[in-house]
């Protein structure tokens, strides 16, 4: 009898014994409930917002085909992100290009050199734009001594400043996932091409460039995105004069209490932005280009 129930009680752990997976499951679960409260939750209670303020309906989405106001500040928005996003492309692209076949130890300088800024106030770094770019701004100041200019150039509190701004804090996000995917060629393959004829030229168009492509639209979506929900930057360069998507929505909801345009714009930014990587993972494996797997 003692033997049968000896017997039993394994048998009996192993029908209450959870999946071997489900260890992992539990772990995650603490983070999952608190993405849920911090993130799912509110965006889910903008969305209310937007179609219960000030009248239960769609009114709010309908500005968006008839409010001039609304449309401009969507396509001002998309301007100047569509630009920062190609400029900082370009300029990460030839500083990855550098970083990726230089000897390490000047790779680690290089390294520095990027990620320094990141470690400068946001809006420290958009006063210093506003000192460098104002009318009377040592870019002014140069230009004039050097007789390129007439009378100062308007540099600030305009597209161009915010474009400006948004690109130096952009360059460094977009290097890093670039240069991470110029790493992983080898070298061997170049060496290969240029030793059956193959002009540098040519040795970058065609194998070192399709091979960093991966990167380049890694960079490319995570710049774009990030430059979506830009508010301090284009604040102080933009001098209220240009208008994009956070600042129009933090004017809508706190000085002139339109709570429900500003969640409407809100969620369009929101879907936006799931739009975007939607369309992108049918293009390349996000999950890999991000880090989550081969």
């Amino acid at each position: 009898m003692a033997r049968e129930a000896a017997l039993a009680l394994p048998a009996a752990r192993r029908a209450w014994a959870l999946p071997r997976d489900a260890g992992w499951y539990a772990l995650l679960l603490p983070a999952f409930l608190l993405m849920t409260l911090l993130y799912v939750a509110p965006i889910l209670q903008v969305l209310a917002i937007s179609v219960t303020e000030p009248a239960p309906g769609i009114g709010n989405y309908e500005r968006l085909f008839t409010n001039p106001g609304v449309q401009r500040v969507i396509g001002t928005t998309l301007r100047i992100c569509v630009t920062t996003t190609a400029v900082a492309l370009l300029l990460g692209y030839a500083l990855s290009y550098v970083i990726a076949l230089a000897s390490p130890r000047a790779q680690r300088w290089w390294l520095l050199g990027v990620l320094v800024p990141l470690w400068i106030s946001v809006l420290v770094r958009a006063f210093a734009w506003v000192t460098l770019l104002r009318r009377q701004g040592l870019v002014n100041q140069g230009l004039d001594a050097l007789g390129l200019i007439e009378e100062p150039l308007r540099l600030v509190w305009n597209e161009f400043g915010i474009v400006v701004g948004m690109v130096h804090y952009m360059v460094p996000y977009a290097v890093l996932p670039m240069l991470a995917a110029m790493k992983e060629i080898d070298p061997r393959l170049l060496a290969a091409a240029r030793g059956m004829g193959a002009s540098r030229l040519t040795v970058f168009r065609r194998v070192f460039l399709p091979l960093s492509l991966p990167g380049l639209i890694a960079a490319g979506v995570l710049v774009f995105i990030f430059s979506l929900g830009f508010y301090i930057t284009p604040a102080i360069l933009g001098g209220g004069k240009t208008l994009m998507a956070a600042e129009w929505i933090k004017l809508q909801i706190l000085d002139l209490v339109r709570w429900g345009l500003g969640a409407m714009l809100a969620t369009v930014l929101v879907v936006a932005i799931l739009v975007t990587l939607a369309v992108f993972s049918r293009v390349v494996d996000l999950r890999r280009l991000f880090g989550g797997g081969r």
